[in-house]
């Protein structure tokens, strides 16, 4: 039985011996750790530009701002399109004002549609929306003072 063990241990340590000797030369290369093709190679020596998080937070409040811009000017044209429905009255060639605005609108709008300049876009818009709602308030004026007209006359026998 000693015979066996020993046999045993011989042959053990001549598998391990081949398996080290086997990981050496796989370490040896893992050590190494040569590149396989030319881009592992230059990914690993030439100097990379790093992107800093100021450059993606940057175009990402961008991207942000033009989708919000563009929403918004989406808004103020929807706007500005139904509070043309109230121009019912023809102006001095015959033509109704509604059809009139929505012609210049479009223009205004399609004039200003390659803008990128965030400042200049955020004045459009304010001015827009300032245009719109002056324009809304003396409509509204001026229809309280027919109804004013329209019950003076009505009161009057």
């Amino acid at each position: 039985m000693t015979a066996n063990i020993q046999k045993f241990r011989n042959l053990s340590t001549a598998v391990n011996h081949s398996f080290e000797s086997r990981c050496l030369l796989h370490h040896c290369r893992f050590l190494h750790h040569g590149p396989d093709t030319m881009e592992e190679l230059l990914d690993r020596h030439v100097v990379k530009k790093e992107k800093s998080l100021d450059d993606d937070e940057n175009e990402l409040l961008n991207r942000q701002r033009l989708t919000s811009s563009r929403r918004e000017a989406l808004s103020l044209y929807r706007d500005v399109i139904r509070a043309t429905r109230f121009f019912m009255w023809a102006n001095s060639q015959g033509n109704l004002w509604r059809d009139v605005l929505r012609e210049n609108v479009r223009k205004e709008f399609e004039e200003a549609r390659f803008e990128r300049d965030p400042e200049v876009i955020t004045r459009l818009l304010i001015g827009g929306r300032d245009a719109l709602q002056a324009a809304l308030d003396k409509l509204a004026e001026k229809q309280k003072q027919e109804i004013e007209k329209q019950r003076g006359n009505s009161n009057t026998p």
